[in-house]
């Protein structure tokens, strides 16, 4: 177990979250399409994983709009939103907010992806939670992560593409 803070007050998560130099292992998602895709599907690029519970939240929502306005700036590179929320709720969002440089995806099929992912809240009966931000290079090995202590704070979107430079 790890915890994190939600107003200041501990929640336990389950799960392993990656760290740096880690091989992340596969994974399936539901894309806005009703379609599973999987890890492999982004071979031989650099992805940006931000793992977010909902898109409705406002740490959430602001964490997809910054790395939109990044994502066009990357060569080589796809940034994943990656939810609880179902897929209609994601093209909601994208759409009103023109968002067209992040991929939104899906655990809602796959639960199995907060327990990989470290983003289950343990006592919220599987709830996802904010856990943060996953870079991938493009042999899926770890070249920066980070797990947002507190909840409500956005992740260190620098430190995170700084990391696909290095």
């Amino acid at each position: 177990m790890q915890t994190v803070t939600r107003g200041g007050e501990p929640v336990e998560v389950s799960g392993r979250f990656l760290e740096k130099g880690d091989k992340a292992p596969p994974f399936t998602l539901t894309d806005a399409e009703l379609k599973d895709v999987q890890l492999d599907d982004y071979a031989g690029k650099r992805k940006v994983l931000n793992i977010i519970p909902s898109i409705d939240t406002k740490t959430c929502a602001m964490s997809a709009r910054k790395f939109n306005e990044r994502a066009s700036q990357l060569d080589n590179t796809v940034v994943l939103v990656v939810s609880a929320d179902l897929p209609f709720a994601q093209v909601r969002f994208c759409g009103a907010e023109g968002l067209d440089d992040v991929s939104t995806l899906s655990c809602f099929r796959h639960p199995e992806f907060r327990q990989l992912s470290a983003c289950r809240w343990t006592a919220a009966h599987g709830r996802a939670v904010r856990a943060g931000v996953v870079v991938l290079d493009e042999e899926d090995r770890v070249v920066h992560a980070e797990l947002v202590g507190e909840i409500k704070h956005e992740p260190d979107y620098d430190a995170a593409i700084a990391a696909l430079d290095a």
